[in-house]
């Protein structure tokens, strides 16, 4: 809902100015881009628990940022960003497009899904090269793919429990990397998981791989303080950076040496659920027709609530 004090003919300039804001951030102008439209005959569906978690723009801007700091902490997934990347002089277009095809593959008709996907796996067949430590490394290694594709999802899942339905069901928590199987199969991961038992099981396995050295504390840093695209996602922009290192696992936080200090996480987790909020009842109008599940907990789910700060037990995979 809008504040209260805000003038009725105030309500539809204010949703459409933060609409824009929103789709000018993720969407690339100068190419053509525009929001990807929700298509009841993709890989998903209006049914599907895939739909719900990745709808919410705040969540999944904070998942995005984490799964980005989890991944890196695989050597071969850093050296494959910073040895055929342009990641440092263009970081939010790199970040654009990995949303992009979230969105694609999510909500796209079957077709243009299935087309990104093949895209995506063309790029990974030419990533390839060695370690400092001489060991070679190849993008389209399964067991590589499998850990980009569990840490992705786990951080979109996980924050969207903090700040969409914290009372979230284990089913449709399982549920969720059962759907998510299907991008990462298609995309050649080995192993995918497909509940959140087989998660954490994937998660803990790859962890003696984990290294966290200067390289990767330097890309950390500039994922972090690089500056807003626009002026006007810029407080958000500030406090996604911030939430993301609070989702984070704790043993990868202390890896990346980084921590939010305990004074400052209600706040942060207040002002990212303020955000999130405002931005669903942004979209609120746009979406409605087509969105059949709810953005928060509803009849029949649990609503255990919580202090912002405090802990939620269905985050613990």
């Amino acid at each position: 809902m809008p504040p209260s004090f805000l003038p009725g003919r105030l309500v539809q300039p204010l949703r459409a100015a933060i609409t824009g804001g929103v789709a000018a951030y993720f969407n690339d102008g100068a190419r053509g881009e525009k929001p990807v439209l929700r298509h009841p005959d993709g890989l998903f569906g209006p049914g599907s628990v895939t739909w719900r978690v990745h709808g919410d723009v705040a969540s999944m801007m904070v998942g995005g940022v984490a799964a980005l700091l989890l991944q890196m902490l695989h050597p071969a997934v850093l050296a494959g960003v910073l040895d055929h990347s342009n990641f440092r002089a263009d970081m939010h277009g790199r970040l654009r497009r990995t949303a992009r095809f979230v969105s694609v593959t999510t909500y796209g008709e079957r077709a243009l899904a299935l087309a990104a996907i093949e895209r995506v796996r063309r790029i990974h067949a030419g990533v390839r090269g060695t370690l400092p430590d001489g060991t070679p490394y190849a993008a389209s290694d399964p067991d590589l793919l499998a850990w980009v594709h569990v840490a992705e999802a786990s951080c979109f899942l996980r924050s969207w429990i903090r700040y969409g339905e914290p009372g979230m069901l284990m089913a449709d928590q399982d549920r969720y990397f059962a759907e998510m199987a299907e991008v990462g199969l298609a995309l050649g991961a080995d192993p995918v998981p497909r509940n959140r038992a087989e998660a954490r099981a994937l998660i803990q396995a790859m962890r003696p791989r984990l290294r966290c050295d200067e390289s990767t504390r330097d890309v950390a840093r500039l994922i972090l303080t690089k500056p807003a695209s626009t002026a006007a996602m810029a407080p958000l922009h500030a406090l996604a950076m911030d939430a993301a290192v609070d989702l984070l696992p704790g043993w990868a936080a202390q890896m990346h040496g980084l921590s939010v200090p305990h004074f400052r996480t209600p706040l942060i987790r207040i002002g990212t659920l303020g955000v999130a909020r405002t931005l669903r009842w942004a979209f609120a109008a746009r979406r409605a027709p087509a969105r059949p599940l709810p953005a928060l907990p509803v009849q029949g789910r649990s609503r255990t609530r919580r202090p912002p700060g405090g802990p939620d037990r269905s985050e613990r995979y």
